[in-house]
């Protein structure tokens, strides 16, 4: 059997995936994937530790404990590799998009530059033919042999969008042991094998930065944070704001002014830091643009109707994608409140779907 590099983050998801490609006959290798926590200023103190019973991230020390027991149980080598440099990529793209007034997914760059990308190279070091993970989507063969990226059959847990800008060619080496099972029966087979994270909480983002604190990290970064003027989309100064890596567009909480009616994020002017604000109809739904885009197939060369998702937590909205050349394209969306995409934020991903296939997706530019 060949053998596998699997990813373990200490969670229920990669240790049943593991479990699976083990008792499979795989020869499995196991890979905690090491980081460091960008600092913060001393004043505001050290990150705190995150406890596992409000777990946030996945490669915490805690979390690096329980996957060396969960490799222990099963009898699989584990080890630790660091990627505090490559992780800090991830956290300079983040902060540079929030100053541009965008709002970034590092998950999807994590799994396209690392989890797939870098452990790659581990596994080519070591005579690996696939990694794996814990991802809760598919990869089959479509009617011409080659794979194809597809949603985890569990809707509700689904993380095909996050998966979007892995290159096609390591289709053929991804291995996603659980993306044919929901969310309870795989914690069910991880408590049937006595594994410790049977009933762990699930990780949730930013993994390096706790719940709360993107912004304080955002303008640590950048020297300061990014104050200026709350307006109207009639350019009417209604307040200020603390910076703008608070807000994305579409929010609607947290804007800090009192007004007669609600008032949502329109888009957000990182030249002079201002926020515009609206009314819930002139928040972007209609179209957007996209631009570093990934095919997984054969890029099109046409208008075609498919569905586009925005945004991890909302579902695909019916759409018309028109490529705009090399690496760029629109999506028009059909309309209607039960057609809509929700609000569309600019450092976003746009993932485009055939049914349940991923054909591609881009970022979202405008």
């Amino acid at each position: 059997m060949p053998r596998v590099v699997v990813a373990m983050s200490g969670g229920v998801d990669s240790s049943v995936a593991a479990a699976r490609l083990v008792a499979a006959g795989h020869d499995c290798v196991g890979v905690f994937m090491r980081h460091a926590q960008p600092p913060l200023p001393p004043a505001a103190g050290p990150l705190p530790v995150i406890a596992a019973a409000g777990h946030q991230g996945c490669c915490s020390a805690a979390d690096a404990l329980d996957a060396r027991r969960v490799a222990d149980r099963l009898g699989m080598p584990l080890y630790a590799l660091d990627l505090a440099d490559d992780f800090g990529r991830i956290v300079d793209h983040f902060v540079a998009e929030y100053g541009r007034g965008r709002t970034p997914n590092p998950c999807v760059r994590c799994n396209s530059w690392i989890k797939f990308g870098r452990l790659f190279d581990h596994a080519d070091m070591i005579g690996a033919t696939h990694v794996a993970t814990g991802h809760y989507a598919r990869v089959e063969p479509g009617p011409d042999g080659r794979p194809r990226l597809c949603r985890g059959l569990d809707a509700a847990r689904d993380q095909s969008y996050v998966l979007f800008d892995v290159p096609a060619a390591r289709l053929t080496r991804m291995l996603l042991p659980v993306g044919d099972l929901p969310k309870a029966e795989v914690r069910r087979r991880a408590a049937a094998l006595g594994l410790v994270t049977a009933d762990k909480p699930d990780s949730q983002e930013i993994c390096f930065v706790p719940p709360g604190e993107h912004a304080r990290l955002v303008a640590h970064r950048l020297g300061g944070s990014r104050a200026g003027e709350i307006v109207s989309t009639a350019g009417r100064v209604l307040g200020r704001h603390a910076g703008i890596e608070h807000f994305t567009v579409g929010q609607r909480h947290g804007l800090g002014i009192a007004a007669a009616r609600p008032l949502y994020v329109v888009r957000i002017e990182a030249a002079t830091s201002r926020v515009v604000v609206g009314g819930r109809e002139e928040v972007p739904e209609d179209v957007l643009v996209a631009a570093e885009a990934t095919w997984l197939g054969e890029p099109p060369r046409e208008p075609f109707e498919c569905l586009v998702q925005c945004r991890a937590q909302r579902p695909a909205a019916p759409a018309v994608v028109t490529p705009l050349g090399p690496g760029r394209f629109s999506a028009r969306f059909s309309g209607g409140p039960d057609r809509s995409p929700g609000p569309i934020s600019p450092g976003q991903a746009a993932v485009v779907y055939d049914g349940g296939r991923v054909l591609g997706g881009g970022w979202i530019e405008s």
